[in-house]
């Protein structure tokens, strides 16, 4: 990301620098369009769709009193509008993250424009993954999915969530989606556009996979496991940057980052290929949203260990690119002091050689004399 600079000039109206330097006053603006749409009669059912979770279904409990009645909800297509309004909402919060943080701890450490990007980067990230990770573990407990691991797939499909799941599921794919705008917004480096849209596909395609697909149980286990492990690494990119000699966490993370796929790869396996394959409810209907077939389940294992092995793939570059870095380092500091040695010897050298340059002139002397 680019360095924001304040000018006193006032960019044209609707021109790409007054865009990127009010782009969150104008999705402010936009996303109080919807809340006051909630205030009128004529606008509040359209603004209903885009805020609130839509598909609630109401299963009464315990004998069938309302007073114990669970609400649960499954997705359609009005979820796109709910998505939408809370990709403005991270676009919000990812200004303000920003501003208020980022931007003043930068300002004290004078980073420079390489690490400046990395900083805003992790800092931004690091957030993400502390919030999701809690709360998703939250969702784990009260749901009972890690103290009954066969919940994962045992009653598939599962097409009813609970409010919090689908919630969950809503905020993520909204804050993948306010990514791709915010390559523009931060005035991304173009070398640096790719990866990241890569990184972006990636999240996208797999919670909404698991979303679509009926998996939400394992995908909010498997996300829940991959952010931590990334919270680790972006939290200790953020304690190097602040001090370059504190590298554990680098290690620790190395390790539960190895884990971390093994985990997952364990998981899914478990869940899709051993679970879902012996379910009693097998056949494609889309209906009842049952996509337990072979190829769905062959397909989904694909992506992920593809998904896994180009994590271990990128994993590696960087672990052989740290070393070659610490190794030149090394080497860099080795050299002055064998170029110290090698003054100090020729000095010694050149001394004797002057001792004795002086006294031939005067023996000469003597002698002639």
């Amino acid at each position: 990301m680019g360095i924001r600079k304040k000018t006193s000039k006032n960019p044209p109206v609707l021109s790409h620098e007054f865009v990127i330097q009010n782009h969150a006053d104008i999705v402010s603006c936009i996303a109080m369009v919807f809340l006051l749409g909630l205030m009128f009669e004529i606008t509040s059912k359209v603004a209903v769709l885009f805020i609130t979770v839509q598909y609630n279904v109401t299963i009464p409990a315990n004998g069938g009193l309302e007073e114990t009645a669970v609400n649960y909800f499954h997705y359609g297509l009005k979820d796109v509008a709910t998505v939408f309004f809370y990709m403005l909402v991270a676009i919000i919060m990812h200004a303000i993250i920003q501003e208020y943080v980022l931007d003043k701890i930068n300002r004290k450490m004078h980073f420079s424009k390489t690490k400046h990007s990395k900083f805003n980067e992790s800092g931004q990230l690091s957030a993400l993954y502390l919030f999701s990770c809690l709360w998703g573990a939250s969702i784990l407990v009260s749901e009972n999915l890690l103290s009954n691991p066969v919940s994962l797939w045992d009653g598939y499909p599962h097409t009813l969530m609970p409010f919090q799941l689908k919630f969950y599921y809503i905020c993520q794919l909204g804050y993948w989606l306010h990514a791709i705008p915010e390559l523009y917004f931060q005035k991304v480096k173009k070398e640096d556009i790719p990866r990241q849209l890569v990184y972006i596909s990636l999240y996208l395609a797999h919670i909404a996979g698991a979303y679509i697909l009926n998996l939400n149980r394992l995908g909010l286990v498997l996300l829940v496991l991959h952010y931590f492990v990334e919270f680790l690494f972006h939290l200790s990119r953020l304690i190097y940057f602040s001090n370059e000699d504190r590298q554990t966490g680098f290690t620790v993370w190395a390790v539960l980052f190895v884990l971390g796929r093994l985990l997952t790869l364990s998981l899914s396996v478990l869940t899709v290929g051993f679970g879902l394959a012996g379910a009693e409810k097998q056949g494609l209907n889309l209906a009842e949203g049952n996509f337990n077939v072979l190829f769905v389940r062959v397909t989904v294992l694909a992506a992920i260990c593809t998904t896994q092995a180009f994590m271990m793939w990128k994993f590696i570059n960087f672990q052989l690119r740290r070393w070659r870095e610490h190794a030149q380092t090394q080497a860099l500091k080795k050299k002055p002091s064998s170029s110290k040695s090698k003054s100090k010897k020729a000095n010694g050298v050149n001394g004797s050689v002057g001792a004795s340059g002086a006294d031939s002139p005067r023996s000469r002397k003597e002698k002639s004399s």
